[in-house]
């Protein structure tokens, strides 16, 4: 069985479920797996900082060894700086980890970019055990 396919709309900054022939398509499971990973909000740590009180996440994810998702929403109002680049990049290799340990992937490794005056792009590499690379890019990520 597999997943429903999901894309990324960068000009609205959201992924969507794709459709063909009136009905959900299916497949490209990977790259639904790393967008859900790097677009869906994991749960903050006690040691971020976050608005409010509401650290986000997912009920599903307490006692889990891979919470779903990426704290890359914690940056969101941060000015556009090379630490804050870092943090993304951080953050996202944080939440594909899983790819690697279940060895869907035998490497995969996010870099971020900065496009002055706002905009963080990121690229995500990976290889699937014994194929070549791919990189895929994730345009208009975040703006300040």
């Amino acid at each position: 069985m597999t997943d429903i396919t999901t894309l990324w709309n960068a000009e609205q900054s959201i992924g969507d479920w794709a459709e063909a022939s009136g009905d959900l398509q299916s497949g490209d499971d990977l790259e639904t797996a790393i967008l859900i990973s790097l677009f869906t909000d994991r749960l903050a740590r006690e040691d971020d900082e976050y608005d409010g009180d509401n650290r986000r996440g997912w009920w599903g994810d307490q006692d889990q060894d891979y919470p779903i998702g990426s704290r890359l929403w914690l940056l969101r109002r941060q000015k556009l700086t090379l630490v804050v680049a870092n943090k993304a990049q951080d953050f996202a290799a944080e939440a594909l980890k899983w790819l690697t340990d279940d060895g869907v992937v035998s490497s995969i490794s996010p870099v971020t970019q900065i496009v002055y005056p706002n905009r963080l792009n990121l690229f995500i590499t990976y290889q699937k055990p014994g194929q070549d690379a791919v990189s895929k890019r994730y345009f208009w990520v975040w703006e300040s």
